[in-house]
């Protein structure tokens, strides 16, 4: 979600108003486009809490584009999770919440569990492992890639072949080319 940079950006804001930024699906939005004396809602931090605070809809944009690739992202859990259910497996896939983990922007020296609960540098310093991949987790996925698999038709352990290829191309399509 860092990469979207901070909520509120004058940067966005020149970009969108030069016609180099554009939100989702602008054509489908039902306002001016020049979003000036527009506003946005979107969380901000204070102290130990989440809140709203609404912010010129121009400079919000980089959060706006957050906002909708978390409703895309969330469609996709969905999707996920209804197959889970059919197969009758009593689990659910969950997003962390938007502030979790963040770098840049508003959130970024701030300590926010996967819930959306705002919590100590300690409790964080206790927990971060439980919700993050530690180093053992990232060693044990590099030792899963020691063995590069570049054969059209054969798939590395880690990743299930799929039932037919991009296209319909069959299994064993060179869809990429090593010179």
């Amino acid at each position: 979600l860092d990469l979207y940079g901070s909520e509120v950006s004058s940067n966005a804001a020149t970009y969108y108003t030069m016609g180099l930024k554009g939100r989702f699906e602008e054509t489908r939005i039902d306002d001016d486009h020049s979003l000036e004396g527009d506003s946005y809602r979107m969380l901000d931090i204070a102290g130990d809490a989440l809140v709203d605070q609404e912010v010129p809809a121009l400079k919000a944009l980089n959060e706006r584009l957050r906002d909708d690739y978390i409703v895309d992202c969330q469609a996709g859990v969905d999707r996920w999770n209804r197959q889970i259910a059919k197969s009758g497996v009593t689990f659910e896939f969950k997003l962390a919440h938007k502030a979790f983990n963040r770098h840049i922007g508003l959130f970024a020296q701030s300590h926010v569990s996967p819930d959306g609960r705002v919590i100590s540098e300690a409790e964080w310093t206790k927990r971060h492992s439980d919700w993050l991949p530690t180093h053992e987790d990232r060693a044990y996925v590099s030792s899963l890639m020691e063995k590069p698999v570049m054969l059209p038709g054969q798939y590395a352990n880690y990743i299930a072949p799929p039932r037919v290829g991009i296209n319909q191309q069959p299994a064993d399509f060179a869809y990429v080319r090593f010179n």
